[in-house]
């Protein structure tokens, strides 16, 4: 009697095959919303076949075999009416081979494809996660807080472009890798801090976002073992998601990371994260994502706040503004210098820059004002701060601050 399946374990598999499976799928017959229907067509039948038949040897194949074969079933049937596209993508898949030893290159095309710079951002983000992750249109549209027919409409148009533009479902040429696989790096690091910091609603995190991109982000190492910025970005990654028990109260108040109870971080999350950046350093090639993650890989070195190395991370700062000159970078940097140089001098940094849209500038003005005893121009702050914060938990926070003045 094979042992049988449960729904859970179907959905498991879905979302662990469901990106591979697209892949393989748009390579046998170069369309994508073909490749898409018949990967869910093959997952609908496994659903009914699955739980009196037992889990087959390799889920992923037969997904694979069932998806290409209902596939072209249903091509034979349009191509019969003439439809020209159906006979294109029946003559392809007539010549493309269906061993699964190229899904490594299958995935890596198309995650170049969901990436590629001719789609908007928030589009690109969108096809990610439907394509990739295998998240349903719902769960995009929820995480990102759209309508779910906004976020329909933003993917059917983008799988509309990229056939009637002839975008390549293709691994860039070599001169053209380096700056297509930042676009892909800042893709999923989007994905991750809408969840870690969201940009808007009642709750600060949404954890199935961070889980995702980190998944996304393994992916990417596991595909490109020898780019040191996927393997920064995902110790970036995991150094921050260790945080998270500790960043919310039971009462889902934001508690900010000077005030976090460190025994919460995962130990596992964090020890994971300083051996990449560790990986990292021995490379020698230092990148953005690299130093992000660096520096979170010293404040995860110290056992509470006060034994923060600020003079590294000072130090990091510096490397990484050259990189990145912006002035959210310039900022964080500031607060840095606080620790090491104190308040006044942050301050000064602070008060160079060009943020008045940003509530951080103005959260971090206010408790440098306030640690100088300039309370009244602390109040002011504050108050700016707690109108363009974007959510309730930092406004409820920022508004403490404010009362405790």
């Amino acid at each position: 009697m094979p042992a049988s399946v449960s729904a859970a374990e179907v959905a498991a598999v879905f979302r662990a095959e469901y990106g591979r499976a697209v892949a393989v799928l748009a390579r046998v017959f170069g369309d994508l919303e073909i490749a898409e229907d018949a990967v869910q067509e093959a997952f609908v039948a496994a659903v009914e076949k699955w739980p009196a038949a037992g889990l087959p040897p390799s889920p992923a194949g037969w997904i694979i075999t069932t998806a290409r074969n209902r596939a072209i079933d249903r091509l034979r049937r349009e191509a019969s009416r003439e439809d020209k596209q159906a006979q294109a993508a029946l003559l392809q898949a007539r010549d493309e081979p269906m061993e699964e030893g190229v899904v490594r290159d299958d995935r890596l095309r198309l995650i170049f494809t969901c990436c590629h710079p001719s789609l908007a951002l928030n589009v690109r983000v969108a096809l990610t996660l439907r394509l990739l992750g295998g998240l349903t249109t719902t769960e995009i549209a929820h995480a990102f807080l759209v309508p779910e027919a906004t976020m329909a409409q933003r993917i059917v148009r983008a799988k509309a472009k990229i056939r009637a533009a002839g975008i390549p479902y293709r691994v860039p040429y070599e001169a053209d890798l380096p700056e297509r696989v930042r676009g892909v790096l800042a893709v999923v690091y989007l994905i991750f801090n809408e969840g870690y910091a969201a940009s808007s609603g009642d709750s600060l995190i949404r954890s199935e976002l961070c889980l995702e991109a980190i998944r996304l982000g393994r992916l990417l190492v596991s595909l490109m073992p020898d780019e040191p910025e996927a393997v920064g970005l995902l110790a970036l990654m995991l150094l921050q998601e260790s945080r998270r028990p500790a960043r919310v109260g039971p009462d889902g108040s934001l508690i900010p990371l000077p005030l976090q109870d460190r025994s919460l971080w995962s130990a596992e999350l964090v020890a994971e994260g300083q051996e990449l950046v560790r990986r990292c350093l021995r490379r020698g090639a230092p990148g953005p994502y690299q130093l992000q993650a660096a520096i979170n890989a010293v404040h995860s070195d110290a056992a509470d706040a006060s034994g923060t190395a600020w003079d590294q991370i000072v130090q990091l700062y510096d490397q990484l503004l050259p990189f990145t000159p912006t002035p959210v970078v310039a900022l964080n940097r500031a607060v840095a210098v606080a620790e090491v140089d104190g308040p006044a001098a942050g301050l000064a940094l602070v008060d160079d820059l060009d943020l008045g849209n940003y509530y951080l500038f103005h959260a971090i003005r206010a408790d440098l004002l306030k640690r100088l005893n300039r309370f009244p121009e602390a109040t002011a702050a504050y108050d700016a701060a707690i109108l363009l914060a974007p959510t309730t938990a930092e406004r409820n926070f920022l508004t403490e601050q404010r009362h405790s003045l």
